[in-house]
């Protein structure tokens, strides 16, 4: 998994870099969006370094509300919701390259690899924090599955009204490619007018602080417990050295891309697509380890869990082989 996520997690890196370039270039066009990029990298990894995870997100996690107005903006719009409806249920599939590579990529945000590795390790550290035994009991699991629940359910209904304002506001207006950031704000112009760059930004900045510490702190969970190294935010550079230097190592590789020439959209959909083809591997050892008594126990997979979790594997694994069979052909 470790070969498998580092190229997925750099990118989405130096995608999310870029993006906060880009975004702080939109804001003020005089200065290069490299040089926003630069600072912002420098930025996160002082916070990293020097303050907990945990009081990072506490703040930072309010700059993400502002992405809620797309939760509002298609209600600004005539729309025909039975067909809104009907084609959220029964889509409309095209055995081409660009529907299938857009499927991966939803897929694999949907069920990003190194989101498995950051939920446990913080489930870990969270339950030494509080100096509790790391003990499986049924109370534990109930509060770790209403997170994981929560999370799902809110997370996937913000990227169906995303997908819902773009297609209303966007391709209803003649734009059915998106290239640039500037693109992307304007799917907010209705309800803000010229401020949407400024929610657009304050929205992409916010996630982007809050998303680069978790990908390049599971990057780094993933390589120092493969080599048996200390890690953990929760401890000092001094205390978990190897550890901080792969954070270092993974902020400075995502920012060189940005010298590529990729744009940041782009960046993210390639981020994605990746995750979508890694992501059948990393299910079928959940499934493995969740099915194995030795590992755990009496908790182990219910029927329900298993019939998901198998369907989840069969429609990520059929999609990334139509994907790599089109693009070999």
């Amino acid at each position: 998994m470790l070969l498998f996520s580092f190229p997925a997690i750099v990118m989405n890196i130096g995608a999310d870099i870029a993006g906060m370039g880009a975004v702080g270039n939109l804001l003020f066009p005089s200065i290069h969006a490299t040089y926003f990029s630069i600072v912002f990298t420098i930025m996160l990894l002082v916070l990293i370094i020097y303050l907990p995870y945990q009081k990072i997100a506490s703040v930072l996690k309010y700059l993400c509300i502002f992405l809620l107005v797309y939760l509002v903006v298609p209600f600004l719009y005539k729309q025909d919701w039975l067909a809104v409806l009907k084609a959220a249920f029964i889509p409309t599939i095209k055995f081409d390259k660009d529907f299938i590579s857009i499927l991966v990529a939803i897929l694999g945000t949907t069920i990003s690899p190194y989101l498995f590795f950051w939920q446990a390790t913080m489930e870990a550290e969270d339950i030494k924090q509080k100096k509790k035994h790391l003990v499986v009991n049924k109370r534990i699991i109930k509060g770790m599955k209403q997170d994981v629940d929560f999370g799902m359910l809110f997370s996937n209904l913000v990227m169906f009204f995303i997908i819902l304002t773009t297609g209303t506001v966007l391709f209803n207006g003649g734009i059915h490619k998106i290239d640039t950031v500037e693109q992307a704000a304007q799917a907010l112009k209705p309800l803000a007018g010229n401020s949407a760059y400024i929610l657009f930004a304050i929205g992409v900045i916010g996630s982007g602080l809050l998303a680069i510490p978790v990908l390049s702190g599971s990057l780094s969970y993933i390589i120092t417990e493969t080599f048996g190294w200390k890690e953990g935010l929760n401890k000092k550079f001094h205390q978990a050295k190897a550890f901080y230097i792969i954070i270092v190592i993974s902020l400075v590789l995502g920012l060189s891309l940005n010298y590529i020439g990729i744009s940041p959209i782009k960046a993210l959909i390639y981020s994605a697509i990746l995750y979508g083809l890694t992501a059948p591997v990393l299910i079928v050892i959940i499934l493995h380890i969740a099915n194995n008594k030795k590992i755990m126990g009496k908790y182990t997979n219910g029927k329900t869990s298993n019939i998901l979790g198998f369907a989840a594997l069969v429609l990520m694994t059929v999609a990334a082989v139509i994907l790599v069979y089109m693009q070999l052909t």
